[in-house]
């Protein structure tokens, strides 16, 4: 695909486009759906440039290419066109989600209270892009209330603030760093 132009000018009265040309205000709930989930891509870059190379960050980076399908498939009304399979987000996804959750909670010691979010740089972050993941979630739902919505992509967003949880207290756990936990005054 080759982008010629950044700025076409066609969204300066608040309208813009969805995959197959519909028009759509800004504030459409499908926009901010997808916008929600571009938010998340976007801290989860930032999270990306904090990390050390290995097997979690190309998990961020793979789970940010799986969020770029997610906006594509968000951004087709499915009512007026069908979506592509290349804007389908595959099943296994969700396994590799699963898979490496269960693969970190069996390397940290358990949780035994209420976490409040923060630690290392990283984890910080990561806590930052969990709660943002949770918002698009949201976003994602209430589409959902009038829109069709993939199944996998409810799946895969509700398992990837899961991930993203337990990812903070690795990093916490691999940096040294303590959990501070909630304690009710």
């Amino acid at each position: 695909m080759k982008i010629t132009k950044v700025y076409t000018k066609t969204g300066d009265e608040g309208l813009t486009s969805l995959v197959g040309g519909y028009r759509v205000k800004k504030t459409n709930s499908r926009i901010e759906a997808y916008g929600t989930v571009d938010e998340l891509s976007a801290n989860l870059g930032l999270l990306a440039s904090w990390m050390k190379d290995g097997d979690d960050k190309d998990i961020i980076i793979r789970i940010q290419r799986n969020l770029f399908t997610v906006c594509s498939n968000l951004a087709t009304d499915q009512s007026k066109m069908p979506v592509g399979p290349s804007y389908k987000l595959v099943p296994s996804e969700v396994d590799v989600l699963e898979d490496e959750i269960d693969n970190i909670n069996a390397s940290i010691p358990p949780q035994t209270a209420f976490i409040l979010p923060g630690g290392s740089h990283e984890a910080a972050i990561c806590h930052v892009c969990r709660t943002v993941c949770r918002r698009a979630e949201r976003r994602i739902f209430f589409l959902h209330e009038t829109s069709a919505v993939d199944t996998e992509i409810l799946r895969y967003m509700n398992r990837l603030s899961d991930y993203l949880f337990v990812l903070a207290r690795k990093l916490n756990f691999l940096e040294g760093v303590r959990e501070k936990i909630w304690k009710s005054q």
